[in-house]
């Protein structure tokens, strides 16, 4: 009985050079899908964090009549910009002293951390999700129709007891005006033109939260459903 036997042979050369381009053209596909995965999820951190910011001061209503400069108390975010570091705290200024202290900050719902820091430098009791340059590579934030006229490194957006927002409540000049300033009316209250909050990165294009006048809802640009 003769035994037959298969000859096995390799790959050819044009089969591999088909291989190689067929994986070159997966992997061009896959890195833009990672680059909007990692802007997705800044945005989401952002938005996230801004209705939160909100959902305080509708269960915590921080009017005070009696209080010169009440509105420095209303629940706000602030970002900062340390050195290379863009962060961003959660807080309300109980002491009107004019900027928000651990003890006044916020505490992040699942880590149990506060959304709080004083030099850029993750704590073991802060949280992780407010370092927006380690996470994301975001370098720069900027406002549009939502920023104090005097104090213009205060970048911070609060909101009252009706969930409306406000701006420049940390600017306590007497002579703040229309448009800034902590006062005992509603001056600071935003209801001409919406905020925009950019976010620069050198990783993605650019991010932009849209807050709305009056109302105070926030969602991304491009995405009204966020």
């Amino acid at each position: 009985m003769m035994k037959h036997y298969r000859s096995h042979s390799g790959f050819t050369m044009l089969e591999l050079v088909f291989v190689i381009v067929i994986l070159g053209i997966l992997a061009a596909l896959a890195i833009p899908r990672m680059e909007r995965d990692l802007r997705q999820e800044a945005a989401d951190n952002i938005l996230s964090a801004i209705r939160y910011t909100q959902h305080l001061a509708l269960i915590d209503n921080k009017q005070r009549f009696d209080i010169n400069n009440w509105q420095q108390r209303l629940w706000l975010i602030r970002f900062e910009k340390y050195g290379n570091n863009i962060i961003y705290k959660i807080g309300s200024d109980m002491d009107n002293g004019g900027n928000i202290d651990q003890i006044e900050s916020a505490i992040d719902p699942l880590t149990g951390k506060y959304l709080h820091t004083s030099d850029a430098v993750e704590d073991d009791d802060e949280s992780p999700k407010i370092f927006l340059t380690k996470k994301y590579g975001i370098t720069d934030v900027s406002f549009n129709n939502c920023k104090g006229t005097l104090n213009t490194s205060a970048k911070h957006i609060a909101f009252d007891n009706k969930g409306r927002p406000h701006r420049g409540i940390l600017d306590t000049s007497s002579s703040a005006g229309g448009s800034s300033g902590a006062t005992d009316d509603y001056k600071t209250y935003i209801k001409n033109g919406q905020c925009e909050i950019t976010f620069t990165s050198s990783s993605f294009s650019d991010i932009k939260i849209i807050i709305l006048e009056e109302t105070g809802f926030a969602y991304i640009d491009g995405q009204p459903n966020s």
